[in-house]
């Protein structure tokens, strides 16, 4: 195929999972015409194997240990969940695998979709192979955007193809709940698929490598208490192992660990970290490595590309949907804005084209039971980043909504306080329910809103958010 067979927009993006679709959304609104090719289901990773089916499988999970805690109801729901029904409603949110209403989407705002592989062919050019073989080649006018995501990392182990272990994409469409499941890993995809799991029926193994526990990216007390309620909830959660084998005879899955230790089971998820989906995306034809991760700037521009844009997880700033997506919507921008002639100030850091939260404000919530949530810096980071911060800290138990909340409630909540400004690097909650309340402390940390202000955010009475005057005046008194 030759150039002039080619067809040329302003802007194509490559991957059409949340960030990609997002990317084509604010560059077609821009006026800009723009193409998007996806290889697998319009909707991506998060529609399909991550946020929604997982949190599909998490919510009844939560829903029962939240009832459980409620006099008047706890004896009510002491049975098992209806593994079933629980699958069937999943199978409900990823529309059974199925990408018609996404590609409706596409097609409503007015981008066009290319079904097959897409790898750059130079700069400003890519090429799209069909699944019946054909070729087409996309020319660029002003930009691409790569957004094809991250897959699951495996760990190097001999004969591990064979035992066909789960990855998170097996974990979140399983038909069945495995009667016995080791889980690998301490991060976010591992702690939740247990939690899971371990509710569906399965009776799991957690074996976490390293002394440093689960969720190792957030405050201390955030794995030590997410591993508290794993523990209670029946799931063998074991610290400091790592697998030094895995096999699998007749059907049962065989792992040994480096203590010597042999577990027998009928699948083994690995959760252990993310590699770029950038292997066979041609970065070779534009000078960059095969494989890698893709640096960019806060405009999401590639380095040294001034036509390339690296959106979402292959960028490594932050592997998270809500995150790529925001990057989705400053990348639009900056898209359009270059392409108009309109210059961007690299003076403004809260801009509309810089994407500034992936340094100082990444939300996130883990949702087990009690779930974790975070934004900004941990207290460790903090320090590491030169700030000179004090951590203040508040038994969430002590507050009237969290006692009305639930019976027994237990959770720990942790402001990182900014002593040269006065304002709140991070925030930390460990707690059932606490996921609602992070948008609260995310605005708090972007708005950088100083204590003094603060206190006049009443909270209301008694829901849990009263906290946040439990610990403005924690960090009054001391």
């Amino acid at each position: 195929m030759t150039q002039s067979d080619s067809i040329a927009y302003d802007v194509v993006v490559i991957g059409a999972g949340p960030v990609g679709e997002n990317v084509a959304d604010r560059t077609r609104a821009a006026g800009l015409s723009t193409a998007i090719v996806e290889s697998e289901l319009v909707g991506g990773e998060c529609s399909y194997w991550a946020c929604m089916p997982s949190k599909a499988l998490l919510r009844p999970v939560l829903a029962r240990a939240d009832a459980r805690r409620l006099p008047g109801l706890a004896d009510s729901v002491q049975g098992p969940l209806d593994t079933a029904a629980v699958l069937a409603r999943r199978d409900g949110f990823t529309s059974h695998w199925k990408d018609d209403g996404q590609v409706q989407w596409v097609e409503g705002i007015g981008a066009d979709l290319h079904r097959g592989l897409g790898r750059l062919a130079g700069p400003r050019t890519v090429e799209v192979t069909a699944p019946d073989g054909t070729r087409r080649v996309l020319t660029a006018r002003h930009a691409v955007a790569v957004c094809t995501g991250s897959a699951a990392a495996l760990p190097d182990l001999p004969g591990l193809a064979d035992v066909r272990p789960w990855t998170s994409r097996e974990a979140t469409s399983a038909e069945s709940a495995p009667g016995r499941l080791i889980v690998v890993g301490g991060g976010v995809v591992a702690v939740e698929m247990a939690t899971a799991w371990q509710a569906l029926g399965s009776r799991v193994t957690l074996l976490v490598r390293g002394e440093a526990g689960l969720l190792a990216r957030m405050e201390p007390f955030a794995g030590e208490l997410v591993a508290e309620g794993l523990t209670e909830a029946g799931v063998d959660v074991r610290t400091g192992t790592s697998v030094r084998s895995v096999t699998r005879e007749d059907g049962t899955v065989v792992a040994v660990t480096d203590t010597g230790d042999r577990i027998e089971a009928d699948e083994i998820l690995f959760a252990t970290g993310r590699v770029p989906r950038t292997t066979d995306i041609g970065l070779e034809t534009v000078g960059l490595e095969p494989g890698s991760w893709l640096s960019v700037d806060d405009s999401l521009r590639v380095d040294g590309h001034d036509w390339l844009y690296a959106v979402g997880d292959v960028n490594h700033r932050a592997l998270l949907t809500h995150q790529g997506k925001y990057q989705a919507r400053v990348a639009g921008a900056a898209i359009a804005a270059r392409a108009s002639g309109v210059p961007i100030p690299e003076s403004d850091p809260w801009g509309a084209h810089a994407a500034t939260a992936d340094h100082a404000a990444v939300p996130q919530v883990v949702f087990t039971d009690p779930e974790a949530a975070s934004v900004g810096l941990s207290l460790a980071e903090a320090e590491q980043a030169g700030h000179r911060v004090r951590a203040v800290d508040v038994d969430l138990a002590t507050v009237a909504g969290a006692s009305l909340y639930g019976d027994h409630y237990k959770g720990r909540a942790r402001m990182v306080v900014d002593l040269e400004d006065e304002i709140i690097r991070g925030v930390t909650f460990v707690g059932p329910g606490v996921g609602e309340m992070i948008h609260s402390a995310t605005v708090a940390v972007v708005g950088q809103v100083p204590l003094s202000r603060l206190w006049h955010a009443v909270p209301s009475y008694p829901t849990v958010s009263e906290v946040w005057l439990r610990l403005l005046e924690a960090y009054r008194d001391n």
